[in-house]
């Protein structure tokens, strides 16, 4: 398989706004060759001038890894233009948006290797409440976990929160969710639901990470995955996310 020329498929997507259809439809990936894929366009933004700010997981509820016929979460990279400013969206920014709530950790300290759910913890500055708004390449979001993967995991921009948790002073399992689009409830969700604590996909994509080298650092952003099922955007929609009894965050899309 011609990996540069699949990569360049979805970078031709992102930049004109026409998914694809998804690439295992015709090639049989594997997981390396779909974060090969993922790292190729990487690359090609960071040549650009783009700076690589965190980390996102994804696939960490029971529910997601079910849809996809997989046992493992994923991850991607966050880029310095993917955090949002202010609580709306511009029309056409992600494509084919959809909305999730999670809790997102900013570490003080690297991590790397085998760590523990307390290591986690002690290198965490502090972790705020997060709306993540995924996106695809995709056509119609028809994905294999390759697709989503080669496709830095279904990124798209994310909005955090003012508030600042301490993680030893909250339950982040505990932390519930409401998640409302124009002002309808749409679901909602716990922190255990992400690998039955937050910091539990944090870890692993330490692990993960570390077997090729690479660390979390101080100072990154790391979405730790969604407290519920995602839920689709349109134009002129406008979602609450309620972290009960912290914060709510706002998000219109233009």
């Amino acid at each position: 398989m011609d990996l540069e020329a699949l990569a360049a498929a979805l970078y031709q997507a992102e930049h004109s706004g026409v998914a694809i259809p998804a690439l295992s439809a015709s090639h049989p990936l594997k997981i390396e060759d779909a974060y090969q894929i993922q790292l190729i366009n990487i690359q090609k933004k960071l040549a650009k001038g783009r700076q690589i700010t965190g980390k996102k997981i994804g696939l960490t509820s029971k529910a997601m890894q079910e849809s996809l016929g997989v046992s493992q979460p994923d991850f991607g990279f966050l880029l310095d233009d993917m955090q949002l400013t202010g609580p709306s969206l511009p029309a056409g920014a992600v494509m084919q948006p959809r909305v999730e709530g999670e809790l997102a950790f900013v570490l003080k300290a690297p991590l790397a290797g085998k760590v523990s759910m307390e290591d986690v913890l002690a290198a965490t500055d502090y972790v705020v409440p997060a709306i993540e708004i995924v996106g695809s390449r995709v056509k119609d979001w028809k994905i294999s976990i390759t697709d989503t993967i080669a496709d830095n995991a279904s990124c798209g921009m994310y909005l955090l929160s003012d508030m600042r948790l301490d993680p030893s002073q909250v339950d982040l399992a505990a932390v519930e969710l409401e998640i409302r689009r124009n002002g309808e409830q749409v679901n909602s969700g716990l922190g255990s639901a992400v690998l039955r604590h937050p910091a539990r996909p944090v870890a692993w994509l330490a692990e993960t990470l570390g077997q090729f080298g690479v660390s979390l650092d101080a100072g990154d952003v790391i979405l730790s995955g969604a407290l519920s099922a995602a839920v689709p955007a349109q134009s002129g929609d406008c979602f609450e996310c309620e972290f009960r009894g912290l914060t709510t965050l706002k998000l219109c899309f233009e």
